[in-house]
């Protein structure tokens, strides 16, 4: 990933009616990086999707591609942009390669070198003469990428992209995405509500919920802001757990029997330890917990049971 940004959002904003499907989301995605929209369903993942690609108006807010506005420059921004939406449609009775040819065709980037090359990056080469009606789920989706790749996009979008993979397809594609990340510089924006599978994938995931971005998290530190959840078990729980918090000041700490639980960095081990012992307290065992993606999306979407009254409107 290099500091390059290939998306940039501001403000993006949204309702139907009186209901705001969006709203005031802002965010980056550089190129190289995959970045995840993970949210439950109805959290205004689509529809974000679809003002950043133009196919919705937005109430406000700005989106550039490649520095291109997609409200002022559309054409140049959206030439940018390649993208599939669940299971891309394709012709069952023509061949991979005629699929990609006709297409091509239509967008005005057609040479059968072209085609060769998008067939060698999705790794389709072999089956590209074969009829679409014979390739599995997964085969359709690297085709229907290839599809988005033609034209030589620097931004790919894909929703839901697993939806109906088995576990092996499901497996490919996050590879795929990685080396197309990875190799060709692409950003990728992916929108889905699997956690464990964005875990995988992603490099940077924005939680939405109620059409907030409630939280932007980079995968490789997928803790919280203050750390690693500690676990000490000691002799005086309540003692242990006064002086903690008259060290570190407030945070969130729980007293279950002997254990002590509190938010903290890794790095704080040996001083709570120090502190401890020397106040005459003894410990029996410390372990630490970092928290997953899970746990802070649940946790994350869980504080907005219901919309801020507060908006752009």
């Amino acid at each position: 990933m290099t500091d390059k940004v290939v998306l940039s959002v501001r403000g993006l904003s949204k309702k139907y009616g009186k209901r705001i499907a969006v709203n005031n989301l802002s965010f980056d995605i550089h190129e190289g990086e995959i970045f995840g929209f993970l949210g439950p369903n109805g959290a205004g993942k689509s529809t974000a999707i679809k003002m950043i690609t133009g196919l919705a108006k937005m109430k406000s807010g700005e989106v550039l591609i490649c520095g291109y506005s997609i409200k002022k420059q559309f054409e140049k921004a959206i030439s940018l942009v390649g993208g599939i939406i669940e299971n891309p449609e394709m012709y069952n009775n023509l061949s991979g390669r005629n699929n990609l040819e006709f297409y091509a065709r239509l967008s005005g980037v057609y040479s059968p070198q072209k085609i060769d090359d998008v067939g060698k990056i999705v790794g389709l080469t072999s089956r590209l003469k074969d009829k679409v009606g014979t390739y599995s789920l997964g085969m359709k989706q690297r085709l229907g990428i290839a599809q988005a790749l033609l034209h030589d996009p620097k931004l790919l979008i894909l929703d839901e992209p697993t939806n109906g993979l088995d576990p092996e397809g499901i497996v490919d594609l996050r590879k795929f995405l990685r080396r197309l990340a990875n190799d060709r510089k692409i950003a990728i924006l992916v929108s889905s509500h699997n956690l464990a599978e964005m875990e995988l994938m992603c490099d940077t995931v924005g939680i939405i919920n109620l059409g907030y971005m409630d939280k932007i998290l980079h995968i490789s530190s997928t803790t919280k802001e203050d750390g690693e959840q500690v676990s000490i078990q000691v002799n005086f729980p309540n003692y242990a757990g006064k002086l903690i918090l008259e060290k570190y000041g407030k945070r969130k700490i729980s007293i279950v029997k002997n254990t002590i639980t509190v938010d903290i960095s890794h790095d704080k081990i040996p001083e709570i330890t120090a502190l401890l012992v020397n106040n005459g307290i003894s410990i029996y065992s410390i372990s630490e917990k970092k928290q997953n993606l899970e746990s802070i999306f649940l946790e994350t979407i869980n504080k907005r049971a219901l919309p801020s009254p507060k908006s752009n409107y």
